[in-house]
């Protein structure tokens, strides 16, 4: 069932299906709710799923000049709330994997366990902070050029052709956001703070998912902060680069699943 409510005058998206122990998925940097479709559909058979539009990505709307990470959470957080969840099991993509440490850093009496699907804990270094300011600059001039060149080097090498009508969706799907939103979310990344004290300090399982052609995380960032938490699960595929949600869906779906059981022991 899709809803949405409506928080500082501004429409926030999201969808729920399914009963029992929940379960919340957020997208990456532009994607949508969309990318978790048949992840959700498979996992409702067993648990409450819902999948979250983040601000300024699908069908919730723009807030401000930067979408932080902490802010994401907060809208996160809004949404339970309203449906009345107090406790849930998380995974997050990429961007979404910064949004879920952010709330596991502000709202960790929520979590039962939760997952960083190709992304990490540590903030940006200078370098990468740069990279971010260039890119943004980049957008400002061309938007289209930056998505068009953006999304298809998300993918492993040998999966761009295979993956082609995937690459069109997600090409066309991140265009129609607007320019502030891809912007806002981009500034966002590159204020974020470290949160690798977050995987240190945590009770509870966390769930890494990793592919060694991720032309963004580089597999031995992902080994070295997997090794961090009391409980950990990590899966590593060999033929995925970021978007292994498409590239290995059987695969991450599995593993999801069995870590939602780890999670309820």
């Amino acid at each position: 069932m899709e809803k949405k409510f409506i928080l500082n005058g501004k429409k926030v998206h999201y969808k729920i299906t399914g009963k029992g122990e929940t379960l919340v998925l957020l997208h990456g940097y532009l994607e949508s709710l969309e990318m978790w479709t048949k992840h959700q559909a498979f996992l409702s058979s067993k648990y409450k799923v819902i999948s979250i539009d983040l601000p300024g990505h699908g069908k919730t709307d723009h807030y401000y000049d930067v979408h932080t990470m902490s802010f994401m959470s907060d809208i996160v957080y809004e949404v339970l709330k309203s449906e009345n969840i107090t406790n849930c099991m998380m995974i997050g993509h990429s961007m979404g994997g910064y949004t879920t440490l952010a709330f596991a850093d502000k709202y960790p009496q929520m979590l039962k366990g939760f997952g960083l699907f190709h992304s990490h804990a540590s903030a940006d270094n200078k370098e990468a902070k740069r990279n971010r300011e260039r890119t943004i600059e980049i957008i400002k001039q061309d938007k289209g050029h930056f998505i068009n060149e953006f999304i298809p080097s998300l993918f492993a090498p040998a999966n761009v052709e295979k993956f082609a009508s995937q690459i069109k969706i997600q090409i066309k799907m991140a265009n129609a956001m607007p320019k502030e939103s891809v912007i806002a979310a981009m500034a966002g990344m590159k204020e974020r703070a470290s949160t690798v004290d977050i995987l240190m300090d945590t009770q509870v399982p966390v769930l890494f998912i990793a592919g060694k052609h991720d032309s963004r995380i580089p597999l031995e960032k992902t080994l070295a902060q997997a090794a961090l938490p009391t409980i950990s699960q990590i899966l590593i595929l060999g033929d995925a680069g970021h978007m292994s949600w498409a590239e290995e869906e059987q695969k991450t779906i599995v593993a999801i699943d069995g870590f939602m059981q780890l999670c309820k022991v």
